[in-house]
């Protein structure tokens, strides 16, 4: 019988599964890239917000501490939203009369909270507790980034899966001292290994299995 493929067709096949392979891999990067982007996950993108409340000028220039305003940081799941009246404790003596800041004083006489635009926003299947983090050395920088430093809050990290678990794969490289929490200027190198190792065992943090478990963060 006639042979049905000319001989270079077997050269033209193995020349087609490398390409496969090779656009298989090639596509597989150009994703995981894609996905780590900031024109998906949100990273550095600086939202307008009702008003433009700068963390450089109240964290970073007057010293607020972070507790001032986000009260339920160190004992609820959500850090929370400072009420209007927070504002109004320095605005009603500092700055009580700048055009600037009339939705501030319309929200406090209206009795409306101001709608901020959340920067930092968790899927809906993912569980996140701001407390157990604090109670076990987590500072805000790590999360956070350096807040003292920015007019407008924008998103540091990913916030993917891949960025929470690499934290609890290896906690004890991320935690700190709990006077050192709110400390924006804190670097993780200024602890030796021996001394996270204490802080980990000091703080009863869980073994690597248990917080790699799924229902860690999806319940």
């Amino acid at each position: 019988m006639a042979q049905l493929f000319h001989r270079g067709a077997n050269n033209i096949a193995k020349a087609s599964m490398a390409l496969v392979i090779v656009l298989g891999g090639v596509v597989y990067f150009a994703y995981s890239q894609i996905a780590r982007s900031s024109y998906l996950t949100n990273r550095y993108l600086e939202r307008p917000q009702p008003v433009q409340f700068s963390h450089k000028h109240h964290v970073g220039d007057d010293g607020i501490d972070c507790r001032y305003c986000h009260t339920s940081v160190e004992t609820a799941a959500s850090a929370g939203i400072p009420p209007t009246q927070t504002c109004m404790n320095c605005h009603n003596q500092l700055w009580a009369e700048t055009p600037y800041l009339e939705p501030v004083r319309a929200s406090y006489r209206d009795n409306k909270p101001i709608l901020w635009e959340r920067v930092h926003d968790l899927p809906g299947f993912v569980y996140f507790n701001h407390s157990i983090h604090v109670a076990k050395g987590v500072g805000c920088s790590t999360c956070h980034g350096a807040v003292d430093t920015m007019p407008a809050v924008y998103q540091e990290n990913t916030l993917q899966m891949e960025w929470c678990t690499s934290c609890h794969k290896n906690p004890e490289a991320f935690i700190r001292p709990k006077s050192e929490i709110y400390n924006m200027s804190w670097k993780d190198s200024n602890l030796t290994a021996e001394e996270r190792a204490n802080l980990k065992k000091e703080y009863k943090i869980r073994s690597r299995e248990m917080l790699t478990s799924c229902s860690i963060c999806h319940r």
